[in-house]
């Protein structure tokens, strides 16, 4: 059993986004969602959230969040969701915020794409090409603890270190435009 849901995930995004001034669309959450469930596989051998993820053309998407939030297009999600989660998590969350949350949503978008779990997803199918292919809770793991143990002989091994480690110097010229 998970330890919460992909929804109170979301809202927890959304609500931090909202109190620091940032705008926030349906793609960007995505990506975030995407990050927290795979730094938490990670760190804890276990998911945060039960629900799954698929390889779409713009990179792993949660597809009941997707239902959620799509009448938002490309518009920033106005919603203002109160959520209660356990410190740890909330602890986790605003770690992937500090990592993650300075980047635009298409650095994360390319990002994503460039990762095995996504890529492994979609076997071959072109980057343009629909796919509904379920990113493996089990890929994620696999590649993300591939690349914590890649930095474990750094002293400071924080999610953001390790972050920046995987993103590579060619995508972060578009970080934060």
């Amino acid at each position: 059993m998970a330890e919460t849901t992909a929804n109170k995930v979301a809202d927890f995004i959304v609500r931090f986004c909202h109190e620091h001034g940032d705008l926030i669309t349906n793609l960007h959450l995505q990506k975030l969602v995407y990050y927290a469930q795979a730094w938490y596989l990670a760190w804890h051998e276990k998911p945060l959230f039960d629900e799954d993820f698929q390889a779409w053309i713009s990179g792993p998407v949660q597809p009941e969040l997707y239902e959620r939030f799509k009448h938002y297009r490309w518009e920033p999600i106005s919603e203002h969701p109160e959520v209660e989660l356990p410190k740890e998590i909330e602890e986790h969350l605003l770690e992937v915020m500090e990592a993650y949350g300075q980047y635009n949503s298409l650095y994360l978008e390319r990002l994503s794409q460039e990762e095995d779990p996504w890529r492994k997803a979609r076997r071959g199918t072109p980057i343009d090409e629909h796919s509904t292919a379920l990113i493996s809770k089990k890929s994620m793991l696999k590649y993300y603890q591939y690349l914590l143990e890649d930095d474990e002989e750094e002293a400071d091994k924080t999610l953001e270190t390790v972050a920046e480690k995987a993103a590579g110097s060619d995508l972060r010229a578009t970080a934060k435009l």
